[in-house]
């Protein structure tokens, strides 16, 4: 992912460029993180936006910011935690399968209610380091793809450990 970014910047360094590009010129850079076609479209619908209507800068405005194309509420809490510094609550299927283990939430699947489950919990100016947090417990320790590595964990004496 990263070196497609690395890519797509080196040809398009700016968003005016960027929304001037031809969606297939994109696409052949994006392709391979998949959904090319459509990633492509939404860059482009992405960066035309921001140019025309917010002055070629990014909205730091959250409701904005899930109104540009291909901009999700997972991407506007990263975009408003990592760029901007505000708070927020990215959840990812990390955070979504641990906060569900650790019995922060029970059973919630949809990443809206997982979010607004975990506003009620998580002071707002430490959501966004949560997050990340959870995003390294996961790869690290309590691992979706092999069994959970509870005896490593600095969670394991509080942590409800249930299946998900």
């Amino acid at each position: 992912m990263n070196v497609v970014v690395q890519d797509l910047y080196a040809k398009y360094p700016t968003a005016e460029a960027l929304a001037e590009a031809e969606p297939e010129k994109i696409e052949e850079i994006v392709r391979p993180c998949g959904l090319g076609r459509s990633k492509a479209r939404d860059i482009s619908a992405c960066m035309r936006m921001i140019r025309d209507e917010y002055g070629g800068k990014v909205p730091d405005d959250f409701d904005l910011l899930l109104k540009l194309p291909g901009v999700g509420r997972k991407s506007a809490n990263l975009i408003m935690g990592d760029v901007f510094g505000k708070p927020a609550i990215v959840t990812d299927t990390h955070c979504i399968r641990l906060t569900n283990r650790m019995g922060l939430v029970n059973h919630i699947k949809d990443p809206k209610k997982v979010e607004m489950a975990l506003w009620k919990l998580v002071p707002p100016e430490e959501g966004n380091d949560f997050c990340h947090r959870l995003v390294l417990h996961g790869r690290e320790i309590c691992t979706a793809r092999t069994k959970p590595r509870c005896e490593r964990c600095c969670l394991e004496d509080i942590c409800a450990k249930t299946d998900v």
